[in-house]
């Protein structure tokens, strides 16, 4: 049985109604070290199935977590070992032009590492998120504690929006990508209020009255 959809997900309905857990595994894994697949989608789908009675949330969110940190870690040493070399020679065939490539490290390295986290939410950083990460070198323990926090809000979204959804997915198909944008914000306004609160503890240990 599949879940009744619209558009471009009945094959992505079709999918996972066949191939269950493992589909969404390794369709997440393969769009996180740059795959053009649409992730957030595949989550949706496989918990609105789930909302159904048809898979195990817990087990939905769990491979897709796990999918998401193993798939950022492979971009990761992809951009570590093969650096800027192979995004130039091959990315032309994940969608990857040199100006995609050039803006999204443009953006990474203006943000630092809290990007990682703030990634996930973004069309075309999540995919390059490891990569980039890899290349301009950050520091492997670091790059992890913020993908596996990343990973965690972001199936922790899409798989409750989804299982919520259930038989409902279609009324709610199109706004998908927009609610992406007020997850974004929220999570920003959380960081920035965290970074802040950071600055002033630091600024009166330095500055004790």
């Amino acid at each position: 049985m599949t879940v009744a959809m619209s558009g471009v997900l009945p094959s992505l309905s079709e999918l996972i109604a066949h191939y269950g857990y493992l589909a969404v595994a390794a369709l997440v894994l393969l769009e996180d070290f740059g795959v053009p697949v649409p992730g957030e989608t595949v989550l949706v789908v496989s918990a609105a199935y789930a909302g159904t009675d048809h898979l195990n949330i817990a087990v939905v969110a769990a491979a897709g977590f796990l999918a998401a940190i193993a798939g950022d870690s492979i971009g990761y040493a992809i951009g570590r070992t093969g650096g800027r070399r192979l995004v130039t020679r091959y990315g032309r065939y994940m969608l990857l032009t040199p100006a995609r490539f050039a803006r999204a490290e443009q953006f990474f390295t203006r943000h630092g590492a809290e990007v990682v986290v703030i990634a996930r939410f973004v069309e075309g950083l999540r995919q390059l998120n490891g990569i980039i990460a890899g290349i301009t070198g950050m520091p492997w323990r670091r790059f992890l504690a913020y993908n596996t926090a990343g990973a965690a809000l972001w199936v922790g979204v899409w798989a409750t929006l989804g299982y919520l959804a259930g038989d409902h997915l279609t009324s709610i198909e199109a706004g998908v990508h927009r609610y992406q944008w007020y997850a974004l914000g929220g999570l920003i306004l959380a960081i920035t209020a965290y970074a802040a609160i950071r600055l002033r503890r630091h600024r009166t240990r330095r500055n004790p009255e």
